[in-house]
């Protein structure tokens, strides 16, 4: 049986675990430049890693603003519920921390997803790196 896993993640310390997933994901798969993947905002986010039997699997981060970004699950863990483990676990970090908005930036996929975690969508739909996007909203209590 496996055992799944999310804690925050420190930037500096799990930094090749982190860097290794985003790069899987958006640069390999999704054909993201890596100019875009890799931006400022990394430095201040509190970034999150999904653990399977303590070997990283997904990660996301969450901005002190409330803007959750970076939302990736490596192929071969897709459909375990990884990803609402972690969403899971970012809005309550949001939560704990008063951040009463929490926004995304969605692609369109995964609009569906999103939404059962209680974000709606609030723009129309735009290409972010070449791929369709949504910005999705969810306001805590």
């Amino acid at each position: 049986m496996s055992e799944i896993a999310v804690r925050i993640a420190d930037w500096q310390q799990d930094n090749a675990d982190l860097r290794r997933i985003r790069e899987a994901v958006f640069i390999a798969e999704q054909s993201v430049p890596p100019e875009l993947e890799w931006d400022g905002d990394d430095e201040a986010a509190i970034h999150f890693l999904a653990l399977e039997n303590g070997y990283p699997i997904g990660t996301a981060r969450l901005l002190t603003d409330g803007q959750i970004g970076r939302v990736s699950v490596l192929r071969d863990w897709r459909g375990m519920n990884i990803g609402d483990a972690l969403m899971r676990a970012v809005i309550a970090e949001a939560e704990r921390r008063g951040l009463k908005e929490q926004r995304l930036t969605a692609q369109v996929h995964a609009t569906k997803f999103y939404e059962r975690l209680g974000f709606e969508v609030v723009s129309e739909e735009f290409l972010e790196a070449g791929l369709p996007h949504v910005d999705m909203l969810r306001k805590s209590g």
